[in-house]
Order: structure tokens, then sequence, then C-alpha cells
């Protein structure tokens, strides 16, 4: 499957990322960024409202949700 280049380096491709809802379900291609490190490029749907080019973290501070 191809990927679309990133328009905003040239050099990575665009991946869909997943998540889940706050009640569980499935949100299928929630985000979309760039493979290139160094670009960072990304889109991402919040609450119905896109957001461009949004800090990265890596995750290690996330702390689980006990449920």
């Amino acid at each position: 499957m191809d990927m679309p280049r990133c328009s905003q380096c040239s050099e990575g491709d665009l991946v869909p990322l997943s998540d889940f809802g706050s009640q569980g379900a499935p949100i299928h291609y929630k985000a979309w960024v760039c493979t290139n490190m160094q670009c960072g490029f990304n889109i991402k749907i919040r609450n119905g409202d896109v957001h461009v080019n949004e800090p990265i973290t890596d995750g290690a501070s996330y702390t689980a949700r006990v449920r």
C-alpha cells in the first residue's frame, strides 16, 4: 500500500494512526504523521477540529488510566 508523500519535507511518507474514543470505540485515521523524524509534520483530529503540527512526544511520560 502506497502512502502519500509528505508535502512539507517531500522525503517522508504520511502514515495514518488510529486511537480509541472515550467510550472505547475505535477511531480510524485520527492522525497522519510524517515518517521523517526531522520533519515532524502531523495532522490530528480532536473533537471535530483539525490540528496541524502539534508537538510530538514519545509517550514515555504517559501514565495509564486505571479503570
